[in-house]
């Protein structure tokens, strides 16, 4: 077992206390991340805290992101707290073109194109590649992601005094993004309180969110390889050691994971090659 170093990334956006269980610290902290290990290199976990919104972008996929030599990013989110009136900006109220969608990031109309989603604990969401996107303020999330730093910002907000507006990348994001209504059938899920369910199942990675002693059904599905273990409640050991909430492991093997009976925890494994559309059951 490895517990994963854990960096701090200060964000103008960020909050100035974290929730609980992670420590007060002195600054405004956007994002907690753990650094990605050996034998993991594909994945990055991540907590995000939002205190205000943050800018409206999209990533590309793979094929497109190869042309610079990177690779592309899909990622998702489980929101573990919430204010009221939290929202997620994803994908468009209707479609709009490549046109319309690059003048609406110039003048900033873009914000209100986007389709805001309300959000409360539980709520999962898959952001596919070229999903337009935002992370509104008063959410604090979980995301796992294909450990890419490629990010094309289309729409920054004024506030000076706090570093913003950033560079945009309007030519690059308006290429890969799509104008589309997000499919919150296909793409949203909503947990209750002690639901384990199977989140995603490709192309990039599985996660599941686990409840309680794991089953031969669950084990069966980690078997292929070393796994990521993100505790969320109670204990969860990997071999002879316990990773409290807020921290994240890696398990050699899911043989080396038990959970005890009101732990609750993410796993998430690399996949390699998919069959089909190459998209996540969710």
């Amino acid at each position: 077992m490895v517990k994963l170093p854990t960096r701090m990334v200060a964000k103008p956006w960020g909050v100035t206390q974290l929730p609980a269980p992670f420590a007060p610290v002195p600054a405004r902290i956007g994002e907690i991340w753990f650094e990605p290990p050996a034998a993991l290199p594909q994945l990055l976990v991540k907590y995000i805290f939002a205190s205000d919104k943050l800018s409206v972008q999209v990533h590309p996929n793979d094929a497109q992101a190869r042309e610079r030599g990177l690779a592309g990013k899909e990622e998702c989110w489980l929101v573990i707290a919430s204010e009221p009136g939290a929202k997620l900006g994803i994908g468009f109220r209707r479609d709009i073109g490549a046109a319309e969608m690059r003048a609406a990031a110039l003048d900033g109309s873009i914000e209100h194109l986007l389709a805001w989603h309300d959000v409360a604990p539980g709520d999962f969401f898959y952001i596919p590649a070229g999903t337009v996107h935002a992370i509104g303020g008063g959410v604090s999330l979980v995301e796992v992601q294909q450990n890419s730093d490629i990010t094309y910002r289309l729409y920054d907000y004024g506030r000076l005094d706090q570093g913003r507006p950033r560079e945009l990348h309007l030519d690059a994001g308006v290429a890969v993004a799509r104008g589309e209504v997000y499919d919150l059938a296909r793409w949203h899920r909503n947990l209750a309180a002690g639901e384990a369910a199977a989140l995603v199942d490709g192309p990039h990675f599985r996660l599941d969110r686990a409840v309680g002693a794991m089953g031969e059904d669950l084990r069966a599905r980690y078997a292929g390889g070393p796994l990521l273990v993100v505790p969320l409640a109670g204990e969860v050991r990997v071999g002879l050691e316990v990773v409290a909430p807020g921290a994240c492991a890696l398990a050699a093997n899911v043989a080396d994971v038990a959970i005890d009976s009101v732990g609750v925890c993410l796993l998430v494994q690399a996949l390699h090659g998919m069959s089909g559309d190459g998209r996540p059951n969710v």
